[in-house]
């Protein structure tokens, strides 16, 4: 098992930025993929971003790519997502996830196929 515990959200106004943080812990393998997903009110869970340990380059979504970054700190078992310029739209509860191994497409990663996830943390970004 892999206990993941999310911070860093909260309510920011239109523009701004904000650090998103996942501490994971138990069976940890830097061979796992991790990843953020979001999930706004009424709305399907959907992927945001995700990167491996084992370099190569991270996986956004078109709707954050060149506003959002993800990092990982495999030595800590951590993976953070730094949100630029954030819209209303972002506003959603942030989950972090795990897939375990390798041999998939970051892509191709949904929510079906994830193996753990976070409590979730709530962003709201108001206009």
């Amino acid at each position: 098992q892999v206990q993941l515990v999310e911070s860093g959200g909260g309510l920011v106004q239109a523009g701004d930025s904000l650090r998103l943080s996942c501490a994971a812990s138990g069976r940890t393998s830097s061979s796992h993929a991790m990843g953020w997903f979001r999930q706004a009110p009424g709305k399907e869970r959907e992927f945001v971003a995700a990167i491996r340990s084992s370099g190569g380059s991270p996986y956004y979504a078109d709707s954050v790519k060149g506003r959002f970054t993800i990092s990982r700190d495999n030595a800590k078992s951590t993976v953070s997502l730094l949100m630029n310029s954030l819209k209303p739209e972002d506003t959603a509860v942030y989950y972090c996830a795990v897939r375990s191994g390798g041999g998939f497409l970051l892509s191709r990663w949904s929510p079906r196929s994830t193996d753990y996830w976070g409590q979730g943390t709530q962003v709201t970004v108001s206009s």
